[in-house]
């Protein structure tokens, strides 16, 4: 009878959203109600506690104070804790029941699909990400020591932690294995993963079903926020505004922040200021571009644990040759594990290279042109700026031949294409280059030593 009071005085709208879940724990003079999120509690303390009081004496004029507390639905698992009584059932169409409807029927759910479990909206977790499958090398271990660091303190330590690098060099990785530790060690602590995708999708539904609120409160209500690909949102200024204010709620209450982005918080493009701000405030780690080392570490660990023996050289030829992302080197590795197994062939370098003969040929095209000026200029001492100018000086001229033999031999762009590339030159520029490189090179040792450390550096 009271929540039909309730819904009359409020609507349906208000009485969804914040004050069905209302339960009451003790009813009398002081009478207590419970809310299941203390989001929801400070909302109706500040907004509803006069006007629910009033419209309790009127049911009950013994009723003095009215005090909310939170008790979350989780509780009622524990036999130790009495079940709470929801005394405000919806009134009935018989006035003359006025009295006496006083029912016992549970703790309700809040309504609207976001206050309900955390791990409804959280991402499932890769079993095999942890921090004791992650191989760790010089271009990872300030992540790698951050994420640990972050994962096994009970107090926060970096906030936020924010993880960039290139695709495949194991961001995700590390947030999951974070989140593994986290629920292993410490299952109180509410753990929420998701990448940037999902957090837009749930804030656009939550638009779309005018439920934003219950928006809020499930997001800022958890103890450890994770957020993978933060990047996606470049560009959406709604879903911006809105990470923004959850960033800084938790922030304010100590709850830890971890991030990850394919690039620094700074570089991110279409991204608001403020919020690139906020970003940078705690500790930035970067993943750097694997090493041959750390390759050939990987693909050991990954061998192992999948209990094959393969031959060193054919290691040693997959840490050489896929040098994108740790992914393409797992999968190679994959193949030709799953090759030998179904065919019953031995594993083989020869193999090998026939299998991957189309990842191979990918990855030889992956190197860019700019990525070739940029070595070359770096390699010779001079600007990068030198590779587009006019200017005809031999100290310039002479890179510039090299860094357009290299883009003849390194990549698939025609030689109109590479032309344009420096700045604006004919084919028969290029042509007359790389002539000029390939001559060169049978009487120049210096020259040719150099071309070939070029390619070794562009294709590792």
């Amino acid at each position: 009878m009271v929540k039909g009071k309730i819904r009359e005085q409020f609507g349906d709208t208000i009485f969804k959203r914040w004050l069905e879940p209302l339960s009451c724990k003790q009813w009398g003079a002081e009478t207590q109600l419970t809310l299941p999120t203390r989001f929801m509690k400070d909302w109706v303390d500040t907004h509803y506690l006069d006007k629910l009081k009033t419209l309790f004496q009127e049911v009950d004029a013994s009723v003095k104070e009215i005090q909310v507390t939170v008790e979350s639905p989780l509780s009622t698992s524990d036999n130790s804790r009495p079940a709470a009584t929801n005394v405000l059932p919806i009134r009935s169409d018989d006035k003359n029941s006025r009295s006496s409807s006083i029912a016992q029927s549970g703790l309700s759910n809040a309504a609207g699909g976001f206050t309900g479990d955390r791990d409804d909206i959280s991402s499932p977790l890769d079993p095999r990400f942890t921090f004791e499958s992650f191989v760790v090398g010089k271009p990872n271990e300030l992540a790698y020591a951050a994420a640990r660091r972050v994962a096994e303190a009970n107090q926060v330590s970096f906030n936020p932690l924010f993880l960039y690098g290139g695709v495949g060099l194991g961001k995700t990785h590390l947030m999951h294995a974070i989140a593994w530790h986290i629920r292993k060690s410490n299952p109180a602590r509410r753990v929420m993963y998701l990448s940037a995708e999902k957090f837009m999708y749930q804030f656009v539904r939550a638009l779309r079903f005018k439920d934003t609120m219950a928006f809020k409160e499930q997001f800022r209500s958890i103890d450890v926020l994770m957020i993978d690909d933060i990047q996606f949102i470049s560009g959406k200024d709604s879903t911006q505004e809105e990470f923004f204010h959850t960033f800084n709620t938790l922030v304010d209450q100590n709850r830890q922040v971890i991030v990850s982005a394919d690039k620094s918080p700074h570089d991110l493009e279409k991204i608001e200021e403020r919020l690139r701000s906020r970003l940078g405030w705690g500790l930035c780690a970067d993943l750097h571009p694997t090493s041959y080392e750390l390759r050939l570490g990987i693909l050991h660990t990954k061998a192992e644990a999948m209990k094959c023996q393969v031959p060193e050289k054919v290691l040693e030829f997959l840490g050489h040759r896929i040098t994108s992302n740790v992914r393409e080197l797992e999968g190679a590795l994959n193949r030709i594990i799953a090759h030998s197994q179904l065919i019953g062939r031995p594993i083989t370098l020869e193999t090998t290279q026939e299998l991957l003969q189309d990842l191979l040929r990918a990855t030889s095209r992956r190197v860019t042109i700019e990525e070739i000026q940029k070595k070359v200029a770096e390699h010779y001492n001079v600007k990068l700026a030198d590779m587009h100018s006019p200017r005809r000086a031999r100290a310039v001229a002479r890179p510039r031949q090299v860094a357009m033999y290299l883009a003849k031999q390194l990549t698939t762009r025609s030689l109109p294409e590479i032309g344009r590339k420096f700045g604006g030159r004919d084919h028969t520029t290029v042509i007359h280059a790389v002539r000029k490189i390939e001559e060169l090179r049978g009487g120049d040792a210096t020259l040719s030593e150099d071309v070939e450390l070029l390619k070794r550096l562009l294709q590792q």
